[in-house]
């Protein structure tokens, strides 16, 4: 594996990290399914954070898109969704019996496009499920519009949304359900973890069916003895992620202002005219631009030690799910885009380089 002089995405840490994990560690209580400990603790700070009506932890971002999906009878039926996100999100609706239907995306955010969202509704479609791009809000107002209308149910996919926001609300209080994650790469670093987030009028029956369903469908536990009502798995938190959560979440928002304030420098200084636009409500999960030979620019990144990457290849340009549907501005975008660095442990002359090549190098 090559080691880089500039990291692509590198988890903040400091004592205040080390010193969780010993905790924990010397507690000898690591993990439970019941949801107890400092995963109880992380699911009410963040809930409190996002605002949200409960919250609910989980192992990882996909595990929360599956059980999310899961609450909804979707054999047949359809979910509106962007090819611009990673596999999972179509692959958890696959999963749950339901059928991914592309919609093109908006070529200056590379959210998805409300407009091509109603073109695509059928009467077998039942979910909109937005993702927010590189932490930037989608449309939600749109969204929620479109969803009232046609009696659609809302799940966001927030993998990059951790403290975004949107109509000064967090992303993780509009819609019926929205689904984080939290891993090393990610806003919120983890060694694993994902939350759903419930807003929806029926939040008490999602959120008591969520817990179930995360620990092999047991329910009305008392001590050693409990019944089990519906299929479930271990998706559960564990205590090393939750006490990290922890920490991270006290310092997420400061975080988040260093990466923004990269992106600000990135947005004014680089001479590309496709690239991610500056908006104080995205929290700069990651930062993109387009070049027009994306493997040469990335050899030549590498070359100068700064490492890229690709997010993403479109979902529907993948074997599994090609289909004669055309989306002209996610498969543009697909040929053109690169990540390149943003996180909180970049230095100004690391900034001021990776901007000084990526304007020679496009």
């Amino acid at each position: 594996m090559m080691k880089y002089k500039i990291k692509l995405f590198d988890p903040h840490i400091d004592l205040d990290e080390e010193k969780s994990l010993l905790r924990v560690l010397k507690s000898h209580f690591w993990a439970s399914g019941a949801g107890i400990g400092d995963v109880a603790k992380f699911e009410n700070f963040f809930g409190k954070y996002i605002q949200a009506k409960s919250s609910i932890a989980v192992n990882n971002g996909t595990s929360a898109l599956n059980l999310a999906l899961s609450l909804f009878d979707l054999k047949g039926k359809e979910v509106i969704l962007p090819s611009m996100s990673f596999v999972s999100t179509a692959h958890a609706v696959v999963t749950n019996g339901g059928i991914p239907i592309f919609a093109d995306i908006d070529p200056s955010t590379l959210c998805v496009n409300t407009e091509e969202i109603e073109k695509l509704i059928s009467n077998r479609t039942k979910v909109i499920l937005p993702v927010h791009f590189g932490g930037m809000p989608c449309k939600l107002d749109e969204i929620i519009k479109i969803c009232k209308k046609n009696n659609l149910y809302l799940i966001e996919d927030a993998a990059h949304a951790a403290g975004s926001r949107y109509n000064n609300k967090k992303i993780g209080s509009h819609g019926d359900l929205v689904c984080f994650s939290f891993h090393p790469v990610k806003n919120l670093a983890m060694p694993t973890g994902g939350l759903i987030s419930v807003n929806s009028k029926n939040h008490k029956k999602f959120s008591k069916s969520l817990k179930e369903l995360r620990w092999c469908g047991i329910t009305n536990r008392k001590d050693a003895y409990y019944d089990v009502k519906s299929l479930g798995g271990n998706y559960y938190m564990n205590e090393f992620s939750a006490a990290l959560g922890l920490t991270q979440l006290k310092k997420l928002d400061k975080l988040n202002k260093i990466r923004k304030k990269i992106a600000k420098s990135y947005y004014t200084k680089i001479d590309l005219e496709n690239k991610m636009p500056f908006d104080e409500n995205c929290s700069y999960h990651l930062y993109w631009i387009q070049v027009k030979n994306q493997t040469n620019f990335r050899k030549q990144m590498d070359e100068v030690g700064i490492q890229t990457g690709i997010h993403y290849k479109p979902i529907h340009t993948f074997s599994m799910y090609k289909s004669k549907t055309k989306l002209p501005f996610t498969e543009q975008a697909g040929k053109k885009i690169v990540s390149i660095p943003i996180h909180p442990n970049l230095s100004e002359i690391q900034i001021n380089k990776i901007i000084k090549m990526v304007n020679k190098l496009s």
